[in-house]
C-alpha cells in the first residue's frame, strides 16, 4: 500500500493526480500585487521546459488580498497548490511547509516579490542534470541598496562560507534548485532556510552556484532589514554546533568545562603564591572569587554536557535514527 498525505495524493502525484517532476515553492507575505504576474511568468517558463510541474504557494499569514488571489489561482489551475497559514510564521516555516507538501523530485525555491527571474529556472535545472544536487542562485548584479542590503549580505555570506566550509557567494538568494531526496527529512527552524545547501552537503550532496538575474522590486514593500543579519549569525552558530557536535555534545560542553576548571586551579594557585611569597591577602585581589566562579562554571558545563549526551541518545534511539548515513549497500543484508 502506498503512503498518502492528508488530501489523498501519493507523494509523487501533483494536485491533478498526474506525475510531477518539478515543484516550485514560493512563500508570500503581503504580496497580492505580485502573485498573478509571477504565476504567469512561471507558467510560461515551465510549460516551455516541457516537464510536468506544480506550483506550491504558501500564504504566510498575509493581511492584504493575498488569500483571495491565491484561492482564485487554485480554482482556475489544478497545478497550483495553496497553503494558508493561520498567522505569520516567517519565511523558513513557509519554505518548510512548501517542501512538506511538494510532490516533485526537483524542488525550485524563489521569493514571491518577483525579484528572482523565473527565466533562470531552466538553466538551473540543466545545471542540476550535470550531476549536482543543489544549484544555488548568485545575485551578482543585485538590485538593492548598498548599505542596508548589499554590504550586510556580503559580510554574512563570507562568514557563513568560512564557518560552514560550503563556499557560496549568495546564501540569501532564495532562487535555488534542490533534489528532493536530500532535503525531504530536513526540519527547518529560525531563519535556516538559507542554510539548506549546508544540510545537503552534510548528506553527501554536491552543491554549486550559478549567476542569476536579479530584478528591482516593482510592487509591494521589502520585508527585509538589517536586524536579519543578527538572526543569521545566531542561526549560523547553531548550524556550526550541530555539524560538529550533534552526536558528541560532551566534547563541546565538557571541553569548555575542563578549560574553565583548569583556569580556576591556575587562578587559585596564583592567589596562594601571592599569599605565601608576596604577602598579599586573599581579599586584596579578585583571584579567590574568580577561582570559585570558574570552578562552578566548569562543573556546570560538564554537567550540561552529560545532560546533552542523554538527550542526544534519547533523540537517536527513541526514533530509531542512526548516527551515520549509508550511500550504497552491496551484497549486504538488512534485518
Amino acid at each position: 500500500m502506498s503512503m498518502r498525505d492528508h488530501d489523498g495524493r501519493t507523494p509523487e502525484q501533483g494536485a491533478s493526480g498526474s506525475s510531477v517532476e518539478i515543484s516550485v515553492l514560493v512563500p508570500f507575505y503581503n504580496e497580492d500585487q505580485n502573485i498573478k504576474p509571477l504565476y504567469d511568468e512561471l507558467v510560461e517558463v515551465l510549460e516551455g521546459d516541457g516537464r510536468a510541474f506544480e506550483l506550491v504557494f504558501v500564504n504566510d499569514g498575509s493581511s492584504d488580498g493575498t488569500r483571495a488571489v491565491l484561492d482564485d489561482l487554485a480554482a482556475a489551475d489544478t497545478r497550483v497548490v495553496v497553503i494558508h497559514f493561520v498567522r505569520n510564521f516567517g519565511q523558513t516555516a513557509a519554505m518548510s511547509a512548501a517542501i512538506d507538501h511538494a510532490s516533485g523530485e526537483l524542488l525550485v525555491g524563489l521569493d514571491g516579490d518577483r525579484q528572482n527571474d523565473p527565466k533562470d529556472i531552466p538553466t538551473m535545472l540543466a545545471k542540476l542534470d550535470e550531476g549536482f544536487d543543489v544549484v544555488s542562485g548568485w545575485r551578482r548584479d543585485r538590485k538593492d541598496t548598498m548599505l542596508s542590503r548589499k554590504l550586510p549580505s556580503q559580510a554574512a555570506n563570507w562568514l557563513i562560507s568560512h564557518v560552514s566550509g560550503v563556499s557560496l557567494h549568495d546564501y540569501g538568494c532564495s532562487l535555488k534548485v534542490y533534489r528532493r531526496r536530500y532535503i525531504k527529512d530536513v526540519r527547518l527552524y529560525g531563519e535556516m532556510h538559507r542554510f539548506i545547501p549546508i544540510y545537503t552537503k552534510w548528506m553527501g550532496g554536491r552543491v554549486t552556484e550559478m549567476a542569476v538575474n536579479h530584478r528591482a522590486r516593482v510592487a509591494g514593500k521589502s520585508k527585509y532589514g538589517l536586524k536579519r543579519i543578527f538572526k543569521v549569525v545566531l542561526d549560523l552558530l547553531l548550524v556550526s554546533f550541530l555539524d560538529r557536535y550533534l552526536t558528541k555534545p560532551i566534547h563541546f560542553f565538557g571541553g569548555a568545562g575542563l578549560i574553565s576548571i583548569a583556569l580556576a586551579f591556575l587562578s587559585g594557585g596564583y592567589s596562594v603564591f601571592l599569599k605565601l611569597f608576596e604577602g598579599v591577602s586573599f581579599i586584596a585581589t579578585p583571584l579567590p572569587l574568580m577561582t570559585a566562579m570558574l570552578f562552578m562554571i566548569g562543573v556546570i558545563l560538564v554537567l550540561m554536557g552529560i545532560l546533552a549526551e542523554v538527550i542526544v541518545r534519547t533523540y537517536f534511539e527513541g526514533q530509531g535514527k542512526t548516527t551515520y548515513m549509508v550511500d550504497v549497500l552491496r551484497n549486504g543484508q538488512k534485518d
